[in-house]
């Protein structure tokens, strides 16, 4: 299930796997092939991973079988599970003619995870294992400055689509829209760029699904961002793609703090003012506000 320790390094570099992180990887990977209970717990983890393939948005059940690793493979065992799976899942990209470039750098996700791992906690490890399962079961793409990734509408969603002339109903396909890290600017053209992509893949790739609509949900479509920024700022620009689709009533306050600062438990008061967007979400939160997850959504088929 796994390349020999000669072939990994390559392997890994293709995953963008930091170069500092290669060496202990492939030592590491002869205590997972050598030892027949780590062989068939990797198996489990691959066989859920794919398990129910059309069940768009399914979270593999992962969790317990990642903590059933060795200790001295827990923060690097989901690396291995990715890479047993990586041959399936380049197999079904094939067959949907998928070229091998957006399969790259949809995949290579693998290594920014690794880096905000070490980013935030100050060792190797895997952010967001299970939301990577979505980049190798095939629902999740990498499309210029954007993610793209194949959904189904709840209830709420879309009853509100319906209503401003959308054919929804509860389950209808559509696609998530999300914003990596590590991506350069959120520039208007880099937008536009990302969603002509997409119109092209998912007609191609996928033609039988003809989602309806993008949605977003993110505190980058909080409306209160617009106190704080100039009305051509490009996150102001990527709010007015959307509709709303509902109001958040929950704080999310982390969630700014995590994505323009790093870390989500900075302290408040200690956070740096040097762009205008660091400003707006410190100044925010130390005057007592608190930040919010906008849902927004837009058409996406052009007739």
């Amino acid at each position: 299930m796994l390349p020999d320790a000669d072939g990994l390094p390559d392997l890994l570099l293709d995953l963008s796997v930091p170069h500092e992180d290669i060496n202990e990887l492939v030592a590491l990977s002869d205590r997972v092939t050598g030892d027949p209970g780590t062989l068939r717990l990797l198996e489990a983890c691959v066989e859920e991973l794919f398990r129910d393939p059309d069940d768009l948005g399914r979270t593999p059940g992962l969790g317990e079988l990642f903590a059933s690793a060795p200790a001295e493979l827990a923060d690097a065992f989901p690396v291995y599970v990715f890479l047993a799976a990586l041959p399936r899942t380049l197999a079904h990209h094939r067959e949907r003619g998928i070229p091998a470039e957006i399969s790259r750098h949809t995949l290579a996700d693998l290594g920014r995870h690794i880096v905000v791992h070490r980013r935030w906690h100050g060792r190797f490890g895997v952010q967001s294992r299970r939301w990577l399962v979505r980049h190798f079961r095939g629902e999740l793409y990498q499309l210029g400055r954007l993610q793209f990734e194949r959904a189904r509408m709840g209830r709420r969603t879309a009853s509100v689509l319906a209503a401003a002339g959308l054919d929804t109903v509860p389950g209808s396909l559509c696609l998530t829209l999300h914003v990596p890290d590590f991506r350069g600017r959120l520039t208007p053209s880099a937008c536009d760029r990302s969603l002509a992509l997409a119109r092209e893949f998912f007609a191609l790739h996928f033609p039988e699904e003809r989602p309806e609509a993008v949605l977003c949900h993110s505190w980058l479509l909080d409306p209160q961002l617009r106190a704080y920024l100039p009305e051509d700022s490009n996150i102001v620009r990527f709010q007015e793609r959307f509709r709303a689709v509902r109001e958040e009533v929950e704080p999310a306050d982390t969630e700014p703090v995590q994505f323009v600062f790093g870390n989500p438990d900075l302290p408040v008061a200690r956070l740096p003012r040097r762009t205008s967007v660091e400003r707006a979400v410190g100044d925010h939160l130390r005057s007592g506000g608190h930040w919010y997850i906008g849902h927004g959504w837009f058409p996406f088929r052009t007739g």
